[in-house]
Order: C-alpha cells, then structure tokens, then sequence
C-alpha cells in the first residue's frame, strides 16, 4: 500500500440488489451505491437472477460510487467482495455467457434431488464432511440439477469447456477479464460439496452428483491474492484481496473474532452465526456447521441458523398485498396496536430454515379474526422474524453452550428499532446496533484490508467498530415465555404442507 492508496472498495452482491461501498481507512463509508436487481420465478418455488444484469449492476454501482465520491481508482488499496452465497451459476469458458440464469439460494427445485439423497443414506455423510443437512438451499443438487437439465451440458463440463461458481467467483472471473477462477473457504462451504475438515472438494460427493472437478474453482483464505481487476474496467488494475460469502462477512465486519461471539443478520432471510474458533462443532439441534473465514492459513469455524425469509415477508406486505407502500412504515403500523390480538404469521414461503429443516412447509396466516387489521398483520410479520431468530439462538445454546448476554445485529431491518425492542425481549438478551450499519460490506473492505496491508491485525479492526444503540429487554420473561409458545403453535401448522 501507497500514501495514495487510502480508501478499500466493497463489492456486496446481495439477493435483491448490488451494492458498492468505498470505505476509509477508519471505516467511514464515504459514498454507496446500489441498484436492485430482477428475482425470476419460472415455477411456484423456483427462484433465478440474469448472471449478466448481477455482473453489469455490481460494475455499475462500483463506477458510479468512485465517480461520485471523485476517489480515483489509484487510491482505491483493493477491492473485497461479500456474496449471496449458495446461488450458483455455469458459463461458457471461452464466451464468458452464462449457459443458464443462475440458481438463487431461495430456489427449491431440487428438493426431489435431496429427498433422493436422504432416502440413499447420505445425511450423516454429508452432515460429517461439509458440516451441512441435505437441502435444496445449498449449491451441489443446483449444479447437478444444470447439468441434468441443459442438453449436452455435462459432457462439455467434463471436457473442460464451462465454469462454476458462487456468485464471488463469477465476479472475480469477469473482475479479471477470465484470469482468475477462485472462491474462499467460507463460500466453498455452503456448496454442500467441500470438506471443511480436509479443505478440498470431496470427491465421493461429487461422484455422488456426477459433478466435475474441473469446473469448480481453487478455494483460497478469505484475506488473499484473487488477482487484480482488468485495466479496462476501471482505468487501472486494482487488487482483489479479500472475499466472504455474505453471513461470514457480516460476522467479520461485526468483529465477532473471539469464540462464543455472535451476529444476526436482517437481511432477505435472517442469518445467525456464532463463532466457534478452531474447533468444528457438530450441531445436534438442526445447525450447520461452517467455516467462517480462513486467515493465513488458519481456519475458524462457526455454527450457523440460517431463517429463508426475513426482511423478505416486510417486502411481500408491500409488493403482493399491497398493505405497505414502502417497507419503512412496517414499524408505523406495527406501533399503531398494542399486541397482534392474537395472530401470528409464520411466513414459510419456501420452507422452513434452521433448526426445523422443512422443505414442504409453507406460510401461515392465523389467530384471525374480523376484527383483524393490516396493523396487526404488519406486526405479526415483524414478530415472525424475531420469533424465528429466537428458535436459533436456542439450538446454538443448546449446541455450543453459549452463554450469550449480547447480540449484534445488523442488515435493512435492523434498523427498525419496534423489531430490534421486540426481538431483545424475546430473546431476553442485550441487542447492539453498530454505528455503521453495512457491516457485510465492511467485512468484505476489512478482508480487503488486511490482505493488501491497510490493517496490520485484527485488534487494529476492532478498533473501528462503533455502538449506535443497545436494546435491552423490557418485557418480564413470563410475558416472553407465552408469546413464544404461541409462535411454537402456529410453526407446527405450516410443516409437511405440501
């Protein structure tokens, strides 16, 4: 790094937009950008993005913040990248076009493919190696399902012809103008075709889904050399140092380093992760075991409760239902009721997440009344989310022996503060909202930093996390203990539906 070198630049590729932030040295986001990005649903339950409009917004927004900001690309010291992480795409080598859209994490077309899994034997074998359950939300039944589905597909896979990847790789491909095929351990782990205990592909599980290695890409620490970005794109190479899959880099961004920390993040889905250090723990209580980063060659793990559809059911009031016009007045409405007399809404749109596993659950609306408001529908909803975080946060207890006092959180809803007071309550634990709420991105840039020099160490890092708000619980913990089981209830009426 150069005196000039004095700003990082995120890439953060989520499930509903593209965003870039150009980070300072102290963490101050400078200038952000973002612009969303089409959700394509062919069928009831599948769920694809255009891999050219995530790679033409991603390189929109990243020219648009550094235009804006008048920050030059030769003060840019690198780039890092968060991901929505189990979406998966294949494209031509030599063209450079996707041969497909790409698989969204969401989509649950090869629930049949996982069923069959089970139905083989292989749940403790996968559960063993990749610290994963069989589920169509993980990437290796998505690239088995292309290469099933596409005519000629697999034999120009294994003549070495097309490329696979997460959503980091393809942007480091096309970054790189083609030069660099690579993803990092966190994002290698949630493909449901790595072992994160030897550190490479397994290759029973991808004789299993007659999966070729050729196309897959070199896993790399998260903090690394993934090459520099072709000149043309931004006048001047810039290095790509560090890369995360989007939950792993919220878990860095929040400086959760030592074991026993945690996050949630409040994004589509809602994400908790715990760290677990060194040591892989096997999750007895429907958890995935992960890998958060790799740093210099040292692997750290965490557990992971992983909840489908988050911010998404605020999103779904106001595009289908048409109750809200901007997902902003959820917290409004939620505030114009004392309680939800009595309904509760367990939004199971595509299944049910951690720690319940269902793919054949769907939503549930119940408690109506005609007495029912959109007032009450909106703070059911809100509710839901808190509710879903609390039935991780318990098997995370009850796996790791957390004894968590804190929690910190981050993502769009995290800013509603009806949902943060809520969720304290509910969990009976202290809520800490950061200063700077892009804390994936600020992963991605603190990676970034790390592995082209801006920061010496972690302790410099945590340094640089600022509290915004703390919530603490204000509802006695009988009131909390009832309210849940009224969630449990109704979470039982949406399993097994279809």
């Amino acid at each position: 790094m150069t005196s000039k070198e004095r700003y990082l630049l995120a890439l953060d590729q989520g499930t509903t937009s593209s965003r870039a932030i150009v980070f300072a040295r102290d963490g101050r986001p400078i200038k952000q950008a973002s612009r969303e990005i089409r959700q394509i649903y062919p069928e009831p339950g599948w769920v694809e993005h255009s891999g050219k409009e995530i790679w033409e917004s991603q390189i929109e927004v990243a020219c648009q913040v550094l235009q804006e900001s008048g920050i030059e690309p030769g003060e840019i010291a690198g780039i890092g990248i968060a991901n929505q992480r189990e979406t998966v795409l294949i494209w031509d080598k030599e063209t450079g076009e996707p041969v497909h859209n790409a698989l969204v994490w969401q989509c649950r077309r090869t629930a049949k493919l996982c069923r069959d899994l089970t139905d083989q034997g292989w749940s403790q074998a996968i559960k063993d190696k990749t610290g994963l359950v069989i589920d169509a939300y993980f990437s290796g039944t998505k690239i088995k399902w292309l290469l099933d589905n596409i005519p000629g597909l697999r034999k120009r896979a294994y003549d070495g012809k097309v490329l696979c990847g997460t959503i980091d790789t393809w942007l480091i491909w096309k970054l790189t103008g083609g030069k660099v095929h690579a993803t990092d351990f966190s994002n290698a782990s949630r493909t449901m075709l790595f072992n994160i205990h030897s550190l490479q592909w397994d290759q029973d599980l991808l004789w299993e889904l007659d999966i070729p290695e050729v196309i897959l890409p070199v896993v790399k620490n998260s903090s690394d050399d993934f090459g520099f970005t072709d000149a043309g794109i931004f006048g001047r190479p810039i290095p790509i140092r560090g890369v995360a899959g989007d939950q792993q880099a919220a878990l860095f961004g929040q400086c959760c380093y030592e074991s026993g920390t945690a996050k949630n993040t409040y994004g589509t889905g809602c994400f908790m992760l715990s760290n677990t250090g060194e040591t892989a723990i096997v999750s007895k209580s429907g958890l995935v075991t992960t890998i958060a980063w790799g740093l210099n060659g040292k692997i750290t793990y965490a557990l992971e409760g992983s909840i489908f559809i988050g911010g998404a059911v605020i999103q779904w009031l106001r595009d289908e239902l048409g109750i809200l016009r901007e997902a902003a007045e959820s917290e409004a409405f939620a505030r114009k009721v004392s309680d939800t007399g009595g309904v509760y809404f367990v939004p199971a749109f595509v299944g049910l997440g951690a720690p319940h596993w269902d793919m054949y659950a769907r939503g549930v609306m119940i408690g109506l009344t005609r007495g029912t408001n959109k007032y009450h529908i909106t703070r059911a909803a809100l509710e839901a989310i808190a509710y879903q975080t609390k039935d991780v946060l318990t098997a995370m207890i009850s796996d790791a022996g957390l004894d968590l006092k804190r929690l910190r959180v981050d993502g769009g809803a995290a800013r509603n503060d009806f949902l943060m007071q809520f969720q304290a309550d509910i969990l009976q634990v202290e809520v800490d909202r950061p200063l700077v709420n892009e804390t994936t991105a600020m992963g991605a840039a603190f990676l970034a930093g790390l592995g082209c020099g801006v920061y010496e160490n972690l302790r410099e890092i945590e340094r640089i996390w600022l509290l915004d708000r703390t919530f603490s619980p204000l509802m006695a913990l009988k009131n909390s203990e009832a309210l849940h089981a009224g969630w449990v209830k109704a979470l039982e009426r949406t399993k097994g539906w279809v």
